[in-house]
């Protein structure tokens, strides 16, 4: 069983922290001049943390696994006894087989079971192994704050781990392709290129997200900015990955859908709608193909980040209330009830 660092021990290491930073020496002196517990010998405290962390790697450890695709490689987490292993979409791309190689090393052939790029999740099974899952806590239960570690495979480097902590909760981000992902966790354990897909972990050991990608500072030439990374939720990722294993595809995924194809205009003025899904929401809803998006349920728009964003953070079923300048440039307000997203 993991170890837990306890409120106390926490406290210690903390004292025992704020002693070293100001610059107290712990030669010559007892254990409660260096700020620790009385009866705590220094360096102990520390050592008590080491095999906390060492407890937790060796309990998650196992269950993390580098995935190769032909266009890189990442990680994934075993989730179940039949070999079944969540990761990231984007680390699965288009592939439909993959290689897996387990903390032991040795290395199998997977196939995909399923993927939804929505919440940028996939599931592969493994041929003819079924290692030890990682066991799954509920993110729910994660306060900013809590201690956590990262576990994956970072530039190829199999079974590396950094830790940090919950820095803060509900970030809603989107990617590059413009999937807008909800719900995040901001940590500031170091999420590094091939961590995609791997497992923060708790003090119990238990996977309470998935890291999936780095802040980027544009004053660092698009590079990582240190110390912000962002995990999709374990609740997220139970629910999600359950479906694809069962099914193949997702058909209760909590996110909205309005069946429009857009593009950000130059000026960012709004969201212009490419192309209308037949008989979507928008369809229904009197949404044409050349109208413009100015604003989601009073929320302004300036491209169609801004209403991925809204989609993410919206329940189907709901009567979004769509701003929109036509083609001749009138201003009119639809009532538009959203579908629910099923992925592609």
């Amino acid at each position: 069983m993991p170890v837990r660092l306890t409120p106390h021990r926490l406290t210690a290491v903390l004292l025992a922290a704020a002693a070293l930073a100001g610059g107290a020496s712990m030669a010559g002196a007892d254990a409660q001049d260096n700020g620790a517990p009385p009866g705590v010998a220094p360096g102990g405290i520390l050592r008590s943390t080491q095999t906390t962390y060492r407890s937790i790697v060796a309990h998650a450890g196992p269950a993390i696994v580098q995935i190769e695709t032909s266009s890189g490689l990442g990680s994934g987490v075993v989730c179940d006894n039949r070999g079944d292993i969540v990761t990231n979409a984007h680390v699965v791309g288009s592939a439909r087989r993959v290689r897996v190689t387990l903390a032991t090393g040795r290395t199998y052939g997977a196939r995909v079971l399923g993927i939804y790029r929505p919440n940028d999740l996939a599931v592969v099974r493994l041929d003819r192994a079924t290692p030890v899952p990682a066991t799954f806590g509920s993110s729910r239960q994660l306060r900013v704050g809590d201690i956590v570690l990262a576990i994956g495979n970072p530039l190829g480097l199999r079974s590396s781990v950094t830790n940090g902590i919950v820095s803060a909760l509900g970030r809603t981000l989107t990617e590059q392709d413009g999937v807008a992902l909800p719900d995040l966790i901001q940590t500031s354990a170091a999420i590094n290129p091939g961590n995609s897909g791997g497992a923060l972990v708790n003090l119990d050991g238990e996977v309470v997200g998935i890291p999936t990608l780095a802040a980027t500072d544009p004053q660092l030439g698009g590079g990582q900015a240190p110390g912000i990374g962002f995990a999709i939720p374990s609740d997220t990722v139970r629910a999600i990955a359950t479906q694809l294993i069962e099914h193949g595809r997702v058909t209760r995924s909590g996110r909205a859908y309005l069946g429009v194809r857009l593009s950000t205009l130059n000026d960012a003025s709004g969201a212009y709608v490419a192309a209308v899904v037949a008989h979507g929401p928008a369809a229904r809803g009197r949404l044409e193909e050349g109208d413009i998006i100015v604003a989601f349920d009073g929320h302004a728009v300036t491209g169609a980040a801004d209403v991925a964003v809204d989609l993410a953070n919206t329940r189907p079923g709901h009567r979004a209330a769509l701003r929109v300048r036509t083609g001749d440039g009138r201003l009119r307000t639809l009532g538009v009830v959203l579908g629910e997203d099923r992925g592609s």
